[in-house]
């Protein structure tokens, strides 16, 4: 019978500090990242239009999160051989699977932020 990933997760290899998942783990749950999944899961945009749909992130930082995204595979950078560059991103098909599950955290998210944000403040009262 073929193991879980939930039950490898228990035995540990994500909690190993040598597995290499923890890297990859990292980049797809970073902040940048995450937004970038929820932006593009329907649409491919235009840099420029993705920084703008995302809020609040900065030239650089949107860039470097791309470049992981792409070397990682879940993003698709599209280069037009015009003047002025015309440059494009879309999720892969990878891309695309991992954006459905960072969508179901996201939904989560949405759905209990009121629940965390009350208990912070009922923290912070005491």
């Amino acid at each position: 019978m073929s193991e879980k990933l939930s039950e490898k997760f228990m035995r540990g290899e994500l909690l190993n500090v040598n597995c290499p998942s923890r890297e990859v783990l990292k980049r797809i749950t970073s902040r940048w990242s995450v937004l970038v999944f929820l932006a593009l899961r329907e649409e491919t945009l235009r840099f420029s239009t993705l920084r703008r749909k995302i809020g609040g992130v900065s030239e650089r930082m949107l860039a470097q999160t791309l470049r992981y995204m792409e070397e990682d595979g879940f993003v698709a950078r599209i280069a037009y051989d015009v003047v002025p560059p015309h440059v494009e991103y879309r999720l892969t098909p990878l891309g695309a699977e991992v954006a459905g599950q960072v969508i179901g955290l996201a939904d989560w998210l949405e759905s209990n932020v009121h629940r965390i944000v009350d208990r912070a403040e009922a923290h912070d009262v005491t």
